[in-house]
């Protein structure tokens, strides 16, 4: 998922993982499913080197990266069941199931 701003300069994103262990990670972007694909083939963050992704929760496009930057703050300052909400409010499209 890649988007442009209304100014035409490329959207950021933030987005939520879901990783081995039941574990949630969080990050910023411009393309979602790039960055996800560079985690799952251990070229992102360490921390999905060791815990290894399963499948994005969520992502919501911020203005600019500054915005991304803030709110992937604030989801890392969060409880557990409050990130949960936020992946609810954000969810990112479920794959269709593959055609028998």
């Amino acid at each position: 998922m890649v988007g442009m701003a209304d100014s035409g300069s490329p959207c950021w994103y933030v987005y939520m993982l879901e990783c081995s262990g039941d574990l949630l990670y969080t990050g910023i972007t411009p393309d979602v499913a790039q960055r996800f694909d560079k985690h799952c083939s251990g070229r992102g963050a360490a921390f999905t080197r060791i815990n290894p992704p399963r499948r994005i929760l969520a992502a919501m496009a911020c203005a600019d990266r500054s915005s991304a930057l803030k709110m992937e703050s604030a989801l890392k300052k969060l409880k557990r069941p409050a990130k949960l909400a936020w992946v609810q409010q954000h969810a990112w499209p479920e794959e269709s199931p593959p055609e028998s």
